[in-house]
């Protein structure tokens, strides 16, 4: 599913990181900085572009990147990444974050929170492009 678009029931793709939204993460409102949630995303999608790619990667660019609803202090976040697209070096991973709190008024059910697609490069020990091996294919 493209971002912006129709938003999901459940999560799409595999979770790859849980993280709590701590006070210090927060504007004087207790809403999460924007910045903090896409550091998180980069963490995510950078740990699917290294296992995809079986090494190390770069970020190159971040697109599509919505925020549907604030993330609160004390929500825990969890972020789900679908890997969509392999070139011969490159990597599009679209991303999902969906809060609930666990902390101060428990909430079974997860909202969406916010989605974005960022794109990788998988490079060599020296930083230049390198081929993704034909078993990240696994992860599409």
């Amino acid at each position: 599913m493209a971002p912006g678009t129709q938003q999901p029931i459940s999560p799409t793709g595999m979770m790859v990181l849980r993280t709590l939204a701590m006070p210090r993460d927060t504007n004087p409102w207790g809403d999460v900085f924007g910045g903090w949630v896409l550091s998180q995303m980069d963490i995510a999608s950078g740990l699917m572009a290294g296992e995809a790619s079986e090494g190390r990667s770069a970020t190159v660019a971040v697109n599509d990147v919505v925020f549907h609803r604030p993330i609160a202090v004390g929500q825990t976040i969890c972020i789900y990444a679908q890997l969509v697209k392999i070139g011969r070096t490159s990597m599009e991973i679209a991303l999902q974050v969906w809060a609930r709190d666990l902390v101060h008024n428990y909430e079974a059910d997860r909202v969406f929170a916010a989605e974005a697609v960022f794109h990788y490069v998988a490079i060599d020990d020296a930083g230049r492009p390198r081929p993704v091996p034909e078993s990240a294919r696994q992860f599409l």
